[in-house]
């Protein structure tokens, strides 16, 4: 995808991955622009792999702008799923701008850079009416939130205060931070009874 520039976003389980919240995945999911140009060079960058549409709906800009995902199976059998619209989450320009670029080690040393879906878009992307997305939502905060607790900035402290599933840690974050906390008890009553 990246040696063909086709503008993506990793999201899904394998950003879950990245995020620190384990979940094995068998597909990768892309949420991409759907411009003409963008959707061309996915094409080529679908090809080299060897990659057929599997299941429904074909290939096609407006199966993509109605919000469904298209599958591809790669010739080695890895599937790829893309998406350009997803409930909950802003259109594609808006999950770029606020995207998170990872440099990972790459398969011959040198580093490989991916960009993936913001944590905030993750979140609210996984926010559907599947079980095993609200676990992984909880993970994901949990994670977030031991990792950046002693760095904490205004939007991770209003990112925690709006989204964390955990009863302790949410009590925790309030007595560190009650004068954000207190400005958001209407919007979530969790708040007042963490206090």
């Amino acid at each position: 995808m990246r040696r063909h520039a086709v503008q993506h976003l990793l999201m899904g389980g394998q950003a879950c991955v990245l995020y620190g919240a384990a979940e094995f995945s068998r597909d990768a999911d892309l949420a991409l622009l759907a411009s003409p140009e963008n959707l061309t060079r996915l094409r080529t960058a679908v090809g080299e792999l060897d990659a057929t549409v599997v299941a429904v709906p074909p290939f096609e800009t407006q199966y993509l702008d109605r919000g469904h995902a298209v599958h591809f199976r790669c010739g080695d059998g890895l599937r790829i799923d893309v998406m350009s619209r997803m409930r909950g989450v802003g259109p594609f320009p808006d999950l770029w701008a606020r995207r998170t670029t990872l440099m990972l080690p790459g398969q011959t040393g040198e580093s490989l850079e991916i960009d993936v879906m913001s944590l905030p878009d993750l979140v609210s992307s996984k926010k559907t009416q599947r079980d095993k997305d609200w676990p992984m939502i909880r993970r994901l905060l949990e994670s977030n939130y031991f990792e950046f607790r002693e760095r904490p900035t205004p939007s991770r402290v209003d990112f925690w205060l709006r989204e964390l599933r955990t009863p302790e840690l949410l009590v925790e974050c309030v007595a560190k931070f009650p004068e954000e906390a207190a400005g958001k008890e209407s919007g979530r009553p969790a708040l007042i009874a963490a206090r």
